[in-house]
């Protein structure tokens, strides 16, 4: 494997980083296999349950689990092209099946084990899902089996385990299937670059989920994920806390990690925990960690003298804004500074904060020098410099690390490609130094007498007030303003509402920032309206 340089600061990785993209690359035989065959030994997962049945695998079992999954799956008629939904949670066959669908040229659906019958039933259909994969979870088996009779695309059920379950249902058994091809003929290349690799259904805020598809030239964008955010190198183990089902599972459980070298790490949890991550995170030793800013908040409630963290060298964050007070925290208990990313479900990051820029809290970091990022007005117009913008591409579609289009919806791909331009949909400031900052999607912008004002400026100030556990920022109707800022929050232990509490909220977000940014309307709720990704669904509070 050919090592990936160093750079002696931004300005250097930004003028001179490149990517050589074979032909017909396939990460199944062009990483996994040859680290197999350079590095047999190497340890590419390590994973840990609750129940304490850690095991380590290296790059030579990779090989040799991702073939038998090949050859089974090949068994089972499956092949090139054929669309596979994955529901496997944390459990260490997703990787052994992802790979071995990369080697035989299927395409791998990864899908959350929260998905309800109806929800597996519209993918299968919208995707004309030929198999699925799932999990030994009795949810998860009682949600593809309710979801049949509407899918009729759908010709294999296969489970991990050793329950073939309800015989009505055909379910064959990946754990006893593979283990009778560990051994067989070699598996041939079948793929190109412009061949589907993966198909992900964003969770949206609005409408149904869209069919997002990434080619086979994917993984290799995510170098800069693994060596230039997550800052990962041989002998690093990498820790990204997802489900397998999201986008972020790729992004930091291995296609970045392993070209690099490095190890991931995988908790198998069903309920987050902060004592138990933290034990985790110390008894493995994890060098590299990576969360969403939610499970940071959670964290700093957990007794962290407790727990040996010195091998942590390195905490990054993406998913959703990382307020200043998060940030801020966990640097005085850990030393860290969490750096920051920006990216979606259609590229790899966009914007990150690499180990030659200097954190900014509240700041996304600078362009991956992958990319020419463009900012657009309004109006439609480019704004050069510093400024608030559109973040747009100018890329074409499929281009390195940018996603295919939207599958079946070519409507849906035009309108996301306008002016030779990918439009992300997400509003940032661009400084003079170059650092990005994160405003809100274009939709969520709240518009009050002559002010453009983000969400996040305000919930980022109202998040620090020490009785406001989440916050979500919308904007009201209003006869004069146009609209005004209304703050849905969520308190923590130990604080009731109270008009007291909204005045002080107010007061206290009077102090911190401009006068047009105080929310005129404090909700007190006990949940927020949420996709299945977590993210908060601004367009049902203001409904």
């Amino acid at each position: 494997m050919k090592a990936i340089r160093d750079y002696s600061g931004y300005e250097d990785f930004r003028d001179n980083f490149t990517v050589e993209v074979p032909e017909n690359y396939n990460f199944g035989f062009d990483c996994v296999d040859a680290r197999a065959e350079a590095e047999p030994e190497r340890v590419c997962l390590v994973w840990d349950s609750d129940d304490g049945g850690a095991r380590s695998y290296s790059f030579r079992e990779m090989k040799d689990y991702s073939d038998a999954a090949a050859r089974y799956f090949k068994s089972l008629g499956i092949g090139r092209g054929d669309r596979v939904m994955l529901i496997l949670k944390r459990r260490v066959q997703f990787w052994f099946a992802l790979v071995g669908l990369m080697k035989i040229g299927a395409v791998a659906i990864p899908a959350t084990h929260l998905l309800t019958a109806d929800d597996i039933a519209y993918r299968n259909r919208a995707a004309s899902v030929n198999a699925i994969m799932a999990a030994d979870d009795e949810h998860i088996i009682q949600a593809v089996e309710g979801a049949q009779a509407e899918s009729p695309s759908v010709q294999r059920l296969i489970r991990i385990g050793t329950d073939a379950g309800n015989p009505d249902f055909g379910w064959e058994l990946f754990d006893c299937g593979i283990a009778g091809y560990m051994t067989g003929e070699s598996l041939p290349r079948v793929t190109v670059n412009e061949d589907m690799l993966l198909l992900y259904f964003t969770s949206g805020t609005t409408g149904y989920p869209k069919m997002v598809a990434h080619n086979h030239t994917y993984p290799l964008a995510h170098i800069v994920t693994a060596k230039y955010w997550q800052n990962l190198h041989p002998g690093s183990l990498h820790f990204t806390l997802s489900d397998t089902g999201w986008g972020k599972a790729v992004w930091g459980k291995i296609f970045g990690q392993w070209i690099v070298g490095a190890a991931v790490f995988v908790y198998d949890h069903e309920k987050l925990i902060p004592s138990a991550l933290l034990r985790m995170l110390a008894k493995h030793r994890v060098t590299s960690f990576c969360a969403p800013p939610t499970v940071y908040r959670v964290l700093l409630t957990a007794d962290f003298p407790k727990y040996d963290l010195s091998a942590l060298e390195y905490a990054t964050s993406a998913g959703e804004p990382l307020n200043e007070s998060v940030y801020g925290e966990f640097l005085t208990r850990t030393g860290i500074k969490i750096r920051e990313c920006y990216g979606q479900t259609e590229t790899v990051p966009i914007v990150l904060t690499t180990p030659y820029t200097e954190p900014r809290a509240g700041s996304l970091g600078k362009a991956n020098p992958m990319y020419d990022i463009v900012l657009v007005d309004p109006e439609g117009r480019e704004v050069a410099g510093s400024g608030e913008g559109e973040l747009c591409l100018r890329i074409a579609p499929g281009g390195l690390g940018v996603f295919m289009g939207y599958y079946r919806n070519p409507d849906m791909t035009d309108y996301a490609w306008q002016g030779g331009l990918y439009h992300t949909g997400d509003l940032v400031k661009r400084d003079a130094d170059g650092y990005f900052t994160f405003v809100g999607r274009s939709d969520d912008i709240i518009k009050s007498a002559g002010y453009r004002i983000g969400p996040f400026e305000v919930e980022s100030v109202v998040q620090q007030h020490p009785s406001v556990l989440e916050c979500a920022v919308t904007g009201a109707p209003d006869p004069i303003r146009g609209q005004i800022i209304k703050a849905s929050i969520i308190l923590r232990e130990g604080f009731e509402p109270s008009p007291e509490l909204s005045k002080e909220i107010r007061a206290f977000t009077r102090a911190n920032a401009a006068a047009y940014k105080i929310p005129r309307v404090i909700e007190f709720v006990t949940e927020l309206p949420k996709t299945i990704s977590g993210k908060v669904r601004r367009v049902e509070i203001r409904k």
